[in-house]
């Protein structure tokens, strides 16, 4: 669950850890229970509010609504508004509270539904979010994420694989039982390292479709995932002769190949999709390790040199590079690369206290 979360961050908001957004979480609460909403009347000032939140200025919102709740003219809508402010501000538990409270007022609010489906996943309860995910699939005007899209990955931790099929194809307009459906599905489950239902479901797609395009590729990736390597290599092979233009299906064969430890087929391979991907990195990375085992350093720094220049900020390929350089002779440029190898390794680690 971790690794999608990671790649979920695009979500939430960075918390400013303020002593100001401190008080107004504190505050808000109790003000609320005694506070009278206002009348339609003064949506406009909800609007205004909301503006205010969505440009990132969620603790002047809080304290303006902290304000407004002493003088009991709280605009129409104010616990979604103080929901919404608090998750712009990883505050997940008062935005729970604050959505829920908004659902009790209106248990149509579709917008509050959806987000406290999706506060509710982030805070590691799928279960709770899917009957909330459930009866908010539409977009509307003020939808922040696709709410299939969480419910899907709900579905994924709940195990609910099936239901996380019809959601995933829902998301993209497919049908719940064709070979796209099924396919799609399976990717996101490899993501999720759900392999052998990610295969299962590869599979699937390809007796609904025997032409699917990329099936075989991912059924090869889902064997790589698994250390399955002879039959990633047959997988691979197979997607191979349907599309001879993808240059990823060569990356990942020349991957393969070198799990195998057949170098000479690893670096055949890597060539190739250098030839169709020329802008990617990740085959001349491999190249490099591929050639380092066939005792070539210098041929494998000439691909690490290029892949540098592309990419400075991949910390393996300076790794590589110092192994090169080393091989060579060359120390203080072996040393200069595994230090910045290091460093590089060292800031891409998650920190401690940015973790709540």
């Amino acid at each position: 669950m971790l690794t999608l979360l990671a790649s979920f961050s695009v979500l939430s908001a960075a918390q400013t850890g303020s002593q100001a957004s401190r008080g107004a979480a504190a505050n808000s609460g109790g003000a609320r229970d005694s506070v009278r909403v206002a009348a339609p009347e003064t949506d406009a000032e909800g609007l205004r509010l909301r503006r205010l939140i969505d440009s990132g200025h969620a603790v002047e919102a809080l304290q303006q609504m902290d304000a407004k709740a002493t003088a009991k003219a709280l605009p129409k809508g104010v616990d979604r508004l103080r929901g919404l402010a608090f998750y712009s501000e990883s505050k997940l538990a008062e935005a729970d509270e604050a959505f829920a409270a908004a659902l009790t007022q209106d248990p149509h609010d579709q917008e509050s539904a959806q987000m406290r489906g999706l506060v509710l996943f982030r805070m590691g309860r799928p279960a709770a979010a899917i009957p909330l995910l459930q009866g908010a699939q539409t977009w509307s005007s003020e939808t922040k994420v696709d709410p299939s899209y969480v419910l899907a990955l709900c579905y994924l931790d709940t195990r609910r694989y099936d239901d996380a099929r019809r959601a995933f194809a829902a998301q993209y307009d497919f049908p719940a039982d064709s070979a796209s459906g099924y396919l799609l599905a399976a990717r996101m489950l490899l993501r999720r390292e759900f392999l052998p239902v990610a295969k299962e479901f590869a599979t699937k797609a390809l007796t609904l479709d025997p032409q699917m395009p990329l099936a075989h590729a991912l059924l090869g990736e889902i064997a790589l995932a698994g250390n399955h390597v002879d039959e990633a290599i047959t997988e691979l092979n197979l997607e191979r002769t349907r599309d001879p233009l993808d240059g990823a299906v060569y990356d990942r064969l020349g991957d393969a190949y070198y799990r195998a430890g057949d170098y000479l087929k690893a670096q055949r391979a890597l060539q190739q999709a250098l030839l169709l991907e020329p802008t990617s990195t990740g085959p001349y990375i491999l190249l490099g390790k591929v050639l380092l085992k066939r005792g070539d350093p210098l041929g494998a720094a000439n691909y690490l040199e290029r892949a540098r220049t592309m990419d400075p900020a991949n910390y393996r390929t300076h790794s590589l590079l110092g192994q090169a350089y080393r091989a060579l002779g060359r120390q203080d440029d072996a040393s200069r690369e595994v230090q910045t190898a290091q460093s590089l390794q060292a800031a891409s680690e998650p920190k401690l206290d940015g973790i709540h």
